[in-house]
């Protein structure tokens, strides 16, 4: 695996614990849902939440949050449809960024970036 792959995972394990600490329960990662494949998925109370990484170390386009495009949230919201259609009755798409910078990681949470 290269250091973009890597990064990637490290931001992914990073990600997993910062939604650990706010009181998720992770359930799975690198999960393929409906062709889909989905970051984290964790339980946030009684919601099933399907988790976007994105990780960068360069803000000049936008920083991690610019990352989720309309084709992401599209296949995203496949997703969180294919689990509502198998009985899991509440579903949310959050988006955790993780921006690097010299001083260190900045990560925050978007939620319900996908509207039904």
């Amino acid at each position: 695996m290269g250091l973009t792959g890597e990064r990637g995972r490290a931001g992914e394990r990073l990600a997993e614990a910062y939604l650990e600490l706010l009181g998720a329960r992770p359930r799975g990662r690198n999960v393929r849902i409906a062709g889909v494949e989905v970051d984290l998925v964790v339980d946030d109370g009684p919601v099933r939440v399907l988790v976007e990484v994105k990780l960068r170390s360069r803000g000049d386009f936008g920083g991690a949050a610019c990352a989720v495009d309309h084709r992401k949230r599209h296949r995203l919201a496949r997703a969180a449809s294919a689990l509502v259609q198998s009985g899991i009755s509440r579903v949310r798409v959050d988006v955790v960024t993780v921006d690097l910078s010299a001083d260190g990681a900045d990560v925050r949470r978007i939620r319900n970036v996908v509207e039904d």
